[in-house]
């Protein structure tokens, strides 16, 4: 009896050893896979980070009179490193140099300095001396095929990053780019709702909330008036002195808001080919302000600017069988530079991963 005791503790016990074994075994066989995935998955980053070009900066425009962001602009990009690109003034330009330039290593960061009002779109060109970039003008080339294809040289992990202002509130115009810049791999489209501000006093590069009043160009009716209706129109902003802010013309303390100006132009034409009656005249610039509100295509051109007729000064003109109407108005737009809420005062980074600071599609 007790030797069969014996044999089964003897039994149980090689059981229970081979048990062991076996499950220090497969411990092991799955801690190597473990280690190994994570080995992979190092050597997939290490092999994105190698294969991956150098950022690429297209500067995509030209300082006019005082201006000084595209070379401010350039020199943010040239201390950083980046390859800058100079001269490239359309999608077209732009997209026949990255197919000329492509390698075997995919695109990795590419970005597009344009300066612009938000009202209009961009100030880049569709394709040499074409039309500007907006929603509808981008579609017309893509539906009429006047724009080269992007052929190869990007993936998904393909960032291009537009430093235009406002340009990540316009939904549909980045859907549209982002199909342009799609082959069989499709990028990251990637811009800012906010101004973009390079070469400012206290930092090369940040951005800044702006916030509009509008009066008809040659006809303003003076900062104190203005500065009520601004008020008026953002009461949910408390911090702003807008007087103060509508005389300053730059930021001379770290997050102080200051006010740029320019115009807004916007051409609109009716023809009168085939009409029964005559091509109407005006005297006032209120007949001219109702006769846009009563016609259903004119107002949606207005709309488009979300400005108000009545913020326009208006001219017209005849030529053959076709009224042209012509408006200007003047944009006061102050900017409030982003600064972090705690800590010492400083700009916020426009760090193009913040979902909060950049739109991403």
């Amino acid at each position: 009896m007790k030797k069969h005791i014996l044999k089964v503790g003897m039994v149980m016990g090689l059981l229970l050893l081979i048990g062991t074994f076996t499950n220090c075994k497969k411990t092991k066989e799955n801690n190597n896979q473990e280690l190994g995935n994570i080995a992979k998955k190092e050597e997939t980053v290490n092999k994105i980070k190698v294969n991956s070009r150098k950022p690429i900066v297209f500067i995509a425009g030209f300082d006019k009179s005082d201006s000084k962001f595209y070379d401010s602009a350039r020199a943010f990009f040239k201390e950083k490193n980046y390859q800058i690109i100079n001269e490239e003034y359309s999608l077209e330009e732009i997209i026949s140099w990255m197919n000329k330039n492509a390698s075997k290593n995919p695109y990795g960061e590419i970005h597009i300095v344009n300066y612009n009002a938000p009202f209009k779109g961009m100030n880049l060109e569709t394709v040499i001396n074409g039309e500007k970039i907006t929603s509808e003008s981008l579609q017309r080339s893509i539906a009429k095929k006047t724009l080269p294809s992007l052929k190869t040289g990007i993936n998904t992990n393909t960032k291009i990053v537009f430093h235009s202002n406002g340009l990540g509130k316009n939904t549909e115009l980045l859907k549209k780019l982002k199909q342009v810049f799609s082959t069989d791999q499709v990028p990251q489209i990637v811009a800012s709702p906010y101004f973009n501000i390079f070469g400012g006093e206290f930092a090369n590069h940040y951005l800044a909330q702006p916030y509009y009043v509008f009066y008809p160009t040659a006809n303003s009716p003076g900062k104190v008036d203005l500065s009520k209706e601004i008020a008026k129109k953002y009461p949910e902003e408390k911090e702003i002195d807008w007087f103060s802010a509508l005389t300053n013309e730059r930021e001379r303390y770290i997050g102080e808001p200051y006010t740029q100006q320019y115009n807004v132009p916007i051409k609109l034409e009716v023809d009168y080919i085939n009409a029964d009656y005559e091509i109407p005249t005006f005297i006032m610039q209120e007949e001219i302000m109702d006769f846009i509100a009563g016609d259903e295509d004119l107002m949606k051109e207005m709309n488009k600017l979300k400005i108000p007729v009545d913020k326009f000064r208006w001219t017209y003109t005849i030529k053959g069988t076709k009224l042209i109407i012509k408006g200007k108005t003047s944009v006061l737009c102050v900017l409030k530079p982003l600064t972090k809420p705690y800590g010492d005062l400083k700009h916020v980074k426009p760090d193009t991963n913040n979902k909060r600071l950049y739109a991403m599609k």
